[in-house]
């Protein structure tokens, strides 16, 4: 009796590489896998390990390959440099600001217009009109609002009576500046990022909240916002990310300046890099923004996104 039935259990359940086989996706790893592979290797593995290896040399970008080895002294350069230092720490206050700005303000938009009517769609679109924008655009477009002989800040000079003000220009207010139309870029990408997990939260739970007598304040603080935890969590992950690549912003906004305040690390890799040449210093900078990206990931994905998938 007992061996009947462990063999009509064998026959059952077929073994475990014919249920692949079956439900088609050993096919499906079999025909896009490879190419996945391939593209991975020749425009992201491939170009890190050229990368890492042209950080060791002196190498201005012509002729057939480096050949003046300097070891560690491109990085040794980089790290007594002060200006690396500032862009270091401007890529730095980059991740503050999108974490502790863009994000709380991201989140409060959602909160404001997340449930499903006309009005609250138009204002979707307003907020998330900025994030379509190309980079370079809206770098330009604002570019030209803080003009100080013809944009808006010119305008506004005119009508108070004031002196011509330059922000770009201006040491003191070009980050603060660049910060600004940073976070107004970027929130309406969290904003629908919480619209989409506010919506997926039953109405039930907000309803029986409002029964027991919640406020909208304890209905927001102790019901939606740890349900949004999870989307907390995504957006923080690409709110870093992003942070840690800006570059297209600053390019046509200030170009890193004025003398040099304003770089991020990939615009400083871009300007001391390949602009000036020097494609050892700039491998060697993209070596460190490379690790700083890696370790985030790794560490960010290994605990606070484990976290949540456990729970």
């Amino acid at each position: 009796m007992t061996d009947m039935t462990a063999s009509e259990s064998t026959l059952a359940s077929p073994p475990k590489k014919r249920r692949i086989t079956r439900d088609g996706r050993l096919m499906t790893a079999l025909l896009f896998l490879p190419p996945a592979l391939l593209l991975f290797t020749l425009f992201v593995f491939l170009p890190l390990i050229e990368g890492a290896w042209y950080s060791g040399y002196r190498w201005s970008g012509y002729g057939d390959g480096p050949t003046d080895w300097v070891g560690s002294r491109n990085f040794e350069i980089m790290a007594g440099n002060s200006t690396f230092l500032r862009s270091f720490n401007n890529t730095l206050i980059f991740v503050a600001v999108a974490v502790l700005v863009q994000i709380p303000i991201g989140m409060a938009m959602a909160l404001l217009i997340y449930r499903k009517t006309r009005s609250n769609t138009f204002f979707r679109l307003v907020f998330f009109v900025p994030f379509i924008l190309a980079e370079v655009a809206t770098g330009l477009i604002w570019s030209f609002v803080f003009d100080g002989d013809y944009g808006v800040t010119s305008v506004f000079s005119t009508w108070f009576g004031w002196e011509k003000v330059f922000p770009l220009s201006d040491r003191t207010w070009a980050l603060p500046v660049l910060l600004t139309v940073f976070v107004w870029k970027y929130f309406g990408f969290h904003m629908m990022i919480f619209i989409a997990a506010l919506q997926s939260i039953s109405e039930d739970m907000i309803e029986a909240a409002r029964i027991d007598g919640a406020t909208p304040g304890q209905i927001v603080w102790h019901v939606q916002i740890p349900l949004l935890k999870p989307a907390i969590a995504v957006s923080v992950f690409f709110a870093v990310v992003g942070s840690l690549q800006l570059f297209d912003l600053i390019i046509p906004l200030t170009r890193g300046g004025p003398s040099n305040t304003t770089h991020s690390l990939v615009s400083y890799l871009y300007n001391f890099g390949l602009v000036r040449q020097k494609v050892g210093f700039g491998s060697a900078v993209g070596v460190v923004l490379f690790v700083v990206s890696f370790v985030f990931a790794v560490t960010y994905r290994s605990t606070v996104m484990k976290s949540r998938v456990e729970k």
